[in-house]
């Protein structure tokens, strides 16, 4: 009851305190969907999609571990996420974040034969790659934030509130750094939120002065804020290809 109830803080109160705080500061984000909200609380879905905020595809529930399905299993949970959230929400996701990051060898094939243009799993990189699947078509790994993320940092670690805040300052300002030379690439930099820690009132007083920063760095024009769809699609014409819009099959009838 207890881990229920603070999870359930996270879709009650946390998630709509969060989204105030983007509005407030005209943030992009792009909300990881397990297709269990939709008979849980569909009104917060339906305020992610109203923003127009990206939806990622997250699973059916965090309670399934995706790395232990068969191949026939694991492409049925795939490609019923993708119908899914094309029937309750008008968009299907162009990508994919394992539940638990949970990953099979097939994963990387099975998201690009079923329609998903990226995956973001890996968090070995700043920067987009594509990656070899054995249909053909490239899967492309957008950076995720396993370091900027307020589970690893904040429960796991016990770091503070404002201490993680800070990291998410210092870690902007370096990569600032990092990209001031005319020939620097581009790096991602993500931030990774659960709403029932960071939209805890006393965490959240110390992300809105995070973001703030993160507000500032974008009218100085020195960072392009984007959803990870975004930078995917951005990746790809970069290096010649054309972002691929697969057809979504039906939601079968009952389903």
């Amino acid at each position: 009851m207890l881990n229920y109830s603070w999870r359930e803080y996270g879709n009650r109160v946390g998630a709509w305190r969060c989204l105030e705080l983007f509005d407030q500061l005209g943030l992009p984000a792009a909300a990881l969907i397990n297709t269990a909200l939709y008979d849980h609380c569909p009104e917060l879905v339906a305020a992610c999609v109203a923003r127009g905020d990206e939806l990622v595809g997250h699973g059916h529930s965090n309670a399934e571990r995706q790395g232990v399905l068969t191949e026939a299993d694991e492409h049925a949970l795939l490609l019923h996420c993708r119908q899914l959230m094309q029937a309750h929400s008008g968009q299907a996701p162009a990508g994919w974040l394992s539940p638990w990051i949970s990953e099979s060898l097939h994963t990387p094939d099975l998201l690009a034969e079923t329609g998903y243009g990226y995956t973001l799993n890996w968090c070995h990189d700043d920067q987009p790659l594509p990656t070899r699947t054995r249909g053909g078509t490239p899967l492309w790994a957008v950076p995720y934030p396993q370091e900027l993320n307020d589970i690893p940092m904040v429960i796991a670690r016990q770091m503070d509130g404002k201490d993680f805040a800070q990291l998410v300052i210092d870690h902007l300002a370096e990569m600032l750094d990092q990209t001031r030379a005319p020939d620097a690439p581009a790096l991602v930099m993500g931030i990774a939120l659960h709403p029932y820690i960071v939209g805890q009132p006393y965490r959240l007083r110390h992300l809105r002065r995070a973001l703030q920063a993160v507000a500032a760095a974008r009218d100085a024009r020195q960072v392009w804020m984007a959803t990870p769809g975004a930078i995917c699609r951005h990746a790809m014409q970069a290096h010649g290809q054309v972002p691929p819009v697969p057809p979504v099959p039906p939601v079968p009838p009952g389903s």
